[in-house]
């Protein structure tokens, strides 16, 4: 759990548009929306991207637990841990 404290996953999303870090424990570490986004003025665009975004990396966080998860239990399906 401490490891994964640590350990980040990044996405950028609609060609670096925005860019969304989070931990390994599904915690967001930051969110960056570029310039060329904002000065766009098309909201519902920004939203989707966000969206997208952390959607993407919700499952990135996911996957990394899972894969630090079966490291350590030796790929044992434990129930309530996998």
């Amino acid at each position: 759990q401490d490891l994964l404290a640590t350990e980040t996953v990044d996405v950028s999303v609609g060609g670096g548009a925005v860019k969304v870090v989070v931990t390994g424990q599904q915690k967001i570490q930051s969110i960056e929306i570029s310039q060329d986004a904002l000065a766009s003025g098309d909201k519902e665009m920004l939203q989707d991207l966000l969206v997208a975004a952390m959607n993407q990396a919700i499952e990135k966080s996911q996957e990394l637990a899972s894969a630090r998860l079966n490291s350590i239990t030796g790929g044992l399906n434990i129930p309530g841990l996998t």
